[in-house]
């Protein structure tokens, strides 16, 4: 096991300059910044990656290629890793939405995974379909000892941070009190018996501890980008 899944979180996206949750690929194209953004996160690797892959939205495949561009590594999509489904609050941007949409997310974390949007997914749907594309690239490259570098794949701020929780057990409330901004990532060691370390969330690195007094829909409600 010689490379890490760096989930970054695509760049600034249209969508998020209008607060809208905009969730159902193929979503809003990239900003100019959205852009940049992808540029400088691929211009701070240390290290080329050994693979660069992307979710099927529009806003997290322009990163991709940004990044690849920048690196000179082909990308791949895959399906499954899109962002958590808010139904009927797609493409609102009023608090009422935001409210309802955070309230949901936050019982995720809280360990009520069947909890659904309304006529979108539950945690467990999207986990579902998320946690099985991430142990494939594990099996695939990261438990070859022949694959060398790590794994960026970009995907979406809520999707990512749901995700990443679970496997690397990382506290609900501390996943919940820390948004992924724009390009911001979160990095994955594998260790033993396929389990995985968190080493990296966004600009803090561990120990994560739980959050004692988390308030993430006011939190959301005071942001201008309340899917990260």
């Amino acid at each position: 096991m010689s490379g890490r899944l760096v989930l970054v979180r695509h760049g600034q996206s249209h969508g998020n300059v209008e607060r809208r949750l905009d969730t159902r690929p193929p979503g809003a194209a990239l900003t100019d910044l959205g852009r940049d953004q992808a540029r400088t996160f691929a211009r701070g690797l240390t290290d080329k990656p050994g693979l660069i892959a992307h979710s099927v939205a529009v806003r997290a495949t322009q990163t991709a290629r940004e990044i690849a561009d920048e690196l000179g590594v082909v990308t791949h999509e895959l399906e499954g890793i899109h962002e958590v489904q808010v139904g009927r609050l797609e493409n609102r941007h009023d608090d009422a939405a935001i409210e309802e949409f955070n309230s949901t997310y936050e019982r995720w974390h809280r360990g009520h995974v069947d909890a659904p949007l309304p006529d979108g997914e539950t945690a467990r749907q999207v986990l579902n379909r998320y946690l099985p594309v991430v142990t494939q690239l594990r099996l695939r490259y990261l438990d070859d000892d022949e694959f060398t570098g790590d794994i960026v794949m970009v995907s979406h701020g809520a999707a990512i941070r749901l995700a990443s929780a679970v496997l690397a057990g990382v506290d609900g409330t501390f996943a919940l009190d820390h948004h992924l901004g724009n390009t911001e990532a979160v990095v994955l060691a594998p260790i033993t018996d396929g389990r995985w370390s968190c080493v990296q969330w966004g600009t803090l690195i561990p120990p994560f501890y739980p959050e004692p007094d988390v308030d993430p829909v006011q939190d959301a409600l005071q942001s201008a980008d309340p899917m990260g």
